[in-house]
């Protein structure tokens, strides 16, 4: 049996997106989700994205890891909503559901803004900061990230938590709105050029512990530029928008 695929990439974090509105994926078999992400025997890429029809909004995402495990992805959501606009579902904007709840978005070119959930409880520690944006992430503030050993440190710290676990994000202060970031995550269990739950939690952590006062965070990552904005009431980050450039780059057929 062939497949049919296209390939996305938000800031050089990569997906293989299938068109499942057919219900022909076999959503279970995790060695073959693992086998498309495989850079030496597969496609390549952080996860697999799934397209299926949904009876209240405009779509449903479905999002596995490299291996094979389902959470939400901010920069595979935006990549979801440019592959919606490319098959015809929506056109410039989308209401969708997916495994944290519905999302709003807009995409005009390739630039996709996307309404992530709103953000109560974030978890101030001595050196880092804890928050759930869709999954679990851990902040913390380091000198020198270029040179900084994330593979080693990160998963050291992913693995510190209770199943399953949590992705680690690195954050160096460039300005009073600037945050650069390199993130350890989860399922792929590797450095990734970017994630976009990542800069999400990123960007209310340094609100949250006042190393920024603005509500509009610029966040350089090793495959470009996010930015994420957000209101803040009582302690709780609601209308939190994650924007950037959403790619395709190729699509194709492989047999499985």
């Amino acid at each position: 049996m062939n497949l049919t695929f296209y390939k996305y990439q938000g800031t050089g974090n990569d997906f293989v997106m299938v068109d499942n509105r057919s219900s022909t994926f076999n959503k279970k078999d995790i060695k073959l989700i693992s086998k498309l992400c495989d850079r030496n025997f597969g496609i390549g890429a952080d996860g697999v994205i799934l397209i299926e029809n949904d009876t209240t909004f405009d779509f449903k995402m479905i999002y596995f890891n490299a291996d094979g495990s389902e959470t939400f992805c901010g920069n595979g959501g935006r990549c979801t909503v440019a592959f919606a606009k490319q098959l015809g579902i929506i056109t410039n904007s989308t209401n969708f559901i997916a495994v944290d709840g519905p999302h709003f978005a807009e995409i005009e070119n390739d630039i996709v803004s996307l309404k992530m959930i709103d953000v109560e409880d974030v978890q101030v520690n001595d050196t880092s900061v804890f928050a759930y944006t869709g999954t679990q992430h851990h902040v913390e503030m380091v000198d020198k990230l270029d040179n900084y050993p994330v593979f080693e440190n990160g998963k050291k710290i992913r693995n510190s938590y209770s199943a399953p676990g949590s992705n680690v994000n690195f954050v160096e202060q460039i300005n009073n709105t600037t945050f650069r970031v390199r993130t350890y995550e989860k399922g792929v269990e590797n450095e990734t050029l970017a994630c976009g739950t990542g800069v999400t939690a990123v960007a209310i952590a340094m609100h949250k512990t006042n190393k920024t006062k603005s509500n509009l965070i610029s966040l350089p990552v090793e495959g470009g530029n996010l930015e994420v904005s957000f209101s803040e009431e009582n302690g709780v980050y609601k209308n939190v928008f994650l924007k950037g450039p959403a790619t395709f780059v190729f699509t194709g057929e492989i047999q499985i």
